[in-house]
């Protein structure tokens, strides 16, 4: 093993592996507004297995503009007014976020992140968007690359909605808490660390690649 590289760094030919999820005012990446972001960044324990590391959960401000469809905040339950919402920037939300991530790049020795998420082109889309409307020039993950949770949900367990999933894999899944960015994304972390973990234990991936 590298001496300046953890486990971690071998296991996804670099990437650092970020759970993401969103919440939004829709389906336009280019026009609605980002209400919610989380992250979750696992790590690799003493084992070899993942586990779920620091989270991060920011309410965001509507940028300047955007649209809000209130489908989707029916859906979500979010009221972007609610006085003690506490909700901050897009931009200092996304900053936070890169600025932690990037951090754990260097600590274990990755190349550079990549995204987590479930239906993960649409998270991906709204936050490249963001990113590249904030003016943030060093977005620390790879700009199309990703891990889709509902694929490998698909493949591991038969079924591409989380909750149903989540259900399957033996996770508590709290229908009341769904469609928040923090508790959904706690959720994806926990059935991603599970499946890599479970391709492990099946023999799917030679030892060598923990070293």
């Amino acid at each position: 093993m590298s001496f300046d590289k953890l486990p971690i760094a071998h296991r996804f030919r670099g990437f650092l592996p970020v759970v993401l999820d969103l919440e939004t005012g829709g389906f336009n990446y280019k026009t609605d507004a980002l209400l919610e972001s989380a992250i979750v960044i696992p790590q690799m324990n003493d084992e070899g297995d993942l586990v779920p590391g620091e989270r991060m959960f920011f309410n965001i401000e509507p940028f300047p503009g955007s649209n809000i469809e209130p489908s989707a905040l029916e859906f979500t339950g979010i009221d972007p007014d609610h006085p003690f919402r506490m909700a901050v920037p897009e931009k200092d939300a996304l900053t936070d976020s890169f600025n932690a991530i990037r951090a754990e790049i260097k600590r274990t020795g990755c190349s550079r992140a990549v995204i987590v998420a479930h239906n993960a082109s649409f998270d991906q889309a709204f936050l490249n968007e963001a990113s590249s409307r904030c003016g943030i020039k060093r977005n620390p993950f790879h700009p199309f690359s990703a891990f889709d949770t509902a694929t490998l949900c698909g493949l591991a367990f038969g079924q591409t909605v989380l909750a149903r999933a989540c259900q399957v894999a033996g996770i508590s899944f709290d229908s009341e808490e769904a469609h928040s960015a923090k508790y959904d994304c706690d959720k994806t972390a926990e059935v991603f660390c599970l499946i890599v973990n479970r391709w492990r234990q099946l023999g799917g991936l030679p030892e060598e690649h923990y070293d």
